[in-house]
């Protein structure tokens, strides 16, 4: 392990942030008010910032605006962040991605699930292998979504591509987490808990060390609170914040995760820093709601 992987996978044992990606009134990427999004994580003391995640609505954007989210995002952590970046679709699309990203100067690329009806856990391998071997220079970080992939996969996929550094796993399921992590080896990689704080306090008793969130874009104290508390092994103090961030998680993660992004935005709207719009296949939160998500955030420290 050289010591630039090390020093990626240290990175990777934190709060991982996911920033939004703000929309003007025409529909185009904000880029004024994305790079303030971004100061403003950094300025709250987060050190790892993920352009083109899920909650930066993905697969939503253009190959262009991808780029461009990815180049805001390198241009604005400069030396104060690590910039992991999501890259996906189809092989040539992720390589090329891939590739955009090393060129750019970010440290880490995060290969989302791949988007397919049939899915091997050959071609699993496969797919990931194109991707990190294009970047040998990079770490590489999968996102598993898929509760059938068994742990030796990652674990071959390894054993050819030793920039595999760390693993974003997302499977609710703390329990297929313990035992998908252990089997992979447990210390051959850095764990990140993908389904952000509420199943963090579980995934981090089975060995992760960081965590990513949406939330953070609207309350970055609040995720280092979460940080804190499991770096110390303080489980009342996490569940603590756990209680804090509940119904705001609750509200992202009812009807299938429909409003997943758009609560996020409507919590950031509420505090006057960018717009509320999503884009479909995603919707802006019903009226009826946004009263709710303005009181939590206005209950948070900035």
């Amino acid at each position: 392990m050289t010591t630039t992987f090390e020093a990626q996978r240290a990175a990777l044992a934190d709060v991982i942030a996911i920033p939004v990606t703000p929309f003007a009134e025409d529909g185009s990427v904000d880029r004024g008010a994305h790079r303030a999004l971004l100061r403003r994580l950094l300025d709250g003391g987060i050190r790892t910032l993920t352009p083109c995640g899920n909650t930066g609505e993905f697969y939503a954007l253009t190959p262009e605006e991808r780029r461009l989210v990815t180049e805001l995002t390198v241009a604005e952590a400069g030396e104060r962040a690590a910039v992991l970046v999501g890259v996906g679709h189809e092989v040539p699309t992720a390589v090329g991605s891939a590739r955009h990203a090393r060129d750019r100067g970010a440290a880490m690329v995060m290969v989302h699930q791949p988007v397919h009806p049939y899915i091997a856990d050959g071609g699993w391998v496969d797919y990931h292998r194109a991707v990190a071997e294009a970047v040998p220079e990079l770490g590489v970080v999968p996102y598993i979504r898929n509760a059938q992939l068994p742990g030796v996969r990652l674990a071959e996929l390894a054993d050819h591509c030793p920039n595999v550094i760390g693993v974003k796993y997302a499977v609710p399921d703390a329990v297929r987490f313990a035992a998908f992590a252990r089997d992979a080896g447990l210390e051959r990689f850095t764990w990140v808990a993908g389904l952000a704080e509420p199943y963090a306090p579980s995934y981090f008793s089975a060995g992760a060390t960081g965590f990513t969130s949406g939330l953070v874009n609207v309350a970055p104290a609040v995720s280092l609170d979460m940080l804190q508390a499991l770096r110390s092994e303080d489980h009342p103090a996490a569940m603590k914040v756990w209680e804090r961030i509940r119904r705001f998680e609750e509200l992202r993660a009812a009807n299938g995760s429909a409003d997943n992004v758009a609560v996020v935005k409507e919590a950031l709207a509420s505090l006057g820093l960018c717009r509320r719009d999503v884009r479909p296949p995603s919707r802006t939160l019903p009226e009826e709601a946004r009263a709710e998500v303005a009181a939590i955030a206005a209950g948070w420290p900035a």
